[in-house]
């Protein structure tokens, strides 16, 4: 299951990428914001999608707040969450592959839905490595 959040800058591109869920029949759940119009506090959207992400070891966030920052340091406050700002798609892919993220931040006021889409398919259809790759996640 893929688990959206975001704050009122990350909303627009929540949207966005929720209809290319939509559209690909992907399940997602949207635990808020719900809207821009309000200034409110990522670090309860991240906090409450970190509680989905992990009711199901399948599961994955995606979360969007201005610049990305600021759900990264909320998200991984959860020993875990291994949350990955994800700018490219080499990034996401090597997040996933390399480092078995469970979820992905992306900045919403920076990043357009084009390119954001993008990174969302690769970072979805990248399986972790393991290996040494293991070894390294365990000393996390």
């Amino acid at each position: 299951m893929i688990i959206l959040a975001s704050d009122h800058a990350g909303y627009a591109l929540k949207e966005e990428i929720k209809k290319f869920l939509n559209k690909e029949n992907i399940i997602a759940i949207d635990v808020g914001c719900y809207s821009r119009e309000l200034a409110d506090d990522y670090p309860d959207y991240a906090k409450a999608a970190n509680t989905k992400v992990l009711e199901d070891p399948r599961n994955v966030g995606i979360y969007i707040c201005g610049t990305g920052v600021g759900m990264s340091i909320a998200a991984n406050r959860n020993a875990k969450i291994r949350a990955a700002l994800c700018l490219s798609t080499n990034v996401a892919e090597l997040a996933r592959a390399q480092n078995d993220a469970n979820v992905l931040v992306l900045p919403g006021r920076s990043m357009k839905p084009k390119k954001a889409i993008k990174i969302v398919k690769v970072f979805l259809t990248t399986d972790f490595e393991g290996g040494r790759h293991a070894r390294r996640l365990k000393k996390l």
